[in-house]
């Protein structure tokens, strides 16, 4: 089953990379008594995740936390050391990089993508959410192959 707007975020492990390793954070951790504004890309590095979906969030992340955005989080079916390298070269500073590298959140949300024929396993779909206090809010999942809705400019205007 899909998440959808008024559900609560399903309790799972993510990992980001710190100054002292990889660190574990539940999404209970993430998401409790904070307004958050995460996005997922299909994978790092790839083209539209790195040349428009991370590039959008590193550039309007200032007016995000401007409406009230206490963490803005990138999460991706990769591990937490390529988030975090990917982020450091995007300078996503402000950017808190999940790895999320068993699927098990992108599963538990029923938004995961079959990419096992590219030879890229099980991935998520490209979207964003806003959650409240671990309460969705917003949901923007984009359709296949297309770059949109999920950006941080139709963020901004739901917020």
């Amino acid at each position: 089953m899909t998440i959808k707007v008024g559900d609560k975020v399903p309790s799972v492990t993510l990992r980001h990379l710190t100054a002292e390793g990889p660190k574990e954070i539940t999404t209970d951790e993430l998401f409790g008594g904070k307004k958050v504004v995460l996005f997922a890309v299909p994978g790092a590095y790839t083209r539209t995740c790195s040349q428009r979906h991370l590039p959008s969030y590193v550039g309007n992340a200032a007016q995000l936390k401007a409406k009230g955005v206490d963490t803005i989080a990138c999460v991706a079916v990769n591990d937490a050391f390529v988030m975090g390298a990917w982020g450091k070269e995007h300078q996503a500073d402000k950017i808190m990089m999940l790895g999320d590298g068993n699927a098990d959140f992108v599963r538990a949300i029923g938004l995961e993508l079959d990419r096992i024929k590219e030879g890229m396993g099980v991935r998520s779909q490209r979207y964003a959410m806003l959650v409240e206090n671990g309460v969705v809010k917003a949901l923007n999942v984009e359709k296949p192959g297309e770059y949109a809705v999920s950006s941080a400019e139709a963020m901004l205007e739901k917020l």
